[in-house]
């Protein structure tokens, strides 16, 4: 079956930092996090270390493009196009999904998909946290002019 790179994220790790990590263990590629493009949920799942299970598929930039992919984890490894990916029979669900949310982003728009990141000081001080929700117009990210 067809998926897109993944795996666990280490302690303290952040979900893009995950994800560019992952895809360069097990492809050789470079990249970069652009935004969050969706979560998939499920619990009491064999391998899952009795704890229910997020999986976020992450929308990245490569920056590299030539492929060596780490063959203890990948059998075959390779660049597709997202019409293929969005159609071949032999993909995950959730992969397919994911290739078909791209698809639409790439022609319409990725602020209609994206879910960016944006860091705001936590409460403890010297702290941060990232708020991961759709893009705002500046106007409303300070609310001014909004009577």
């Amino acid at each position: 079956m067809w998926k897109f790179p993944g795996g666990l994220s280490e302690p303290g790790e952040d979900i893009g930092d995950t994800a560019v990590r992952e895809v360069f263990e097990e492809t050789g590629i470079q990249s970069e996090f652009r935004a969050v493009l969706s979560i998939r949920q499920q619990h009491a799942q064999p391998g899952a270390f009795g704890k229910s299970d997020m999986y976020i598929i992450c929308r990245l930039q490569p920056r590299s493009l030539t492929i060596r992919f780490c063959q203890h984890e990948c059998l075959r490894c390779e660049w597709m196009e997202l019409s293929e990916l969005a159609s071949i029979e032999n993909a995950t669900p959730v992969t397919s999904r994911a290739a078909r949310l791209l698809l639409y982003g790439s022609r319409e728009g990725f602020d209609k998909i994206d879910l960016t990141a944006e860091e705001f000081p936590a409460v403890y001080t010297g702290l941060f946290y990232k708020l991961y929700h759709r893009e705002l117009p500046d106007s409303y990210k300070t609310m001014a002019g909004l009577d």
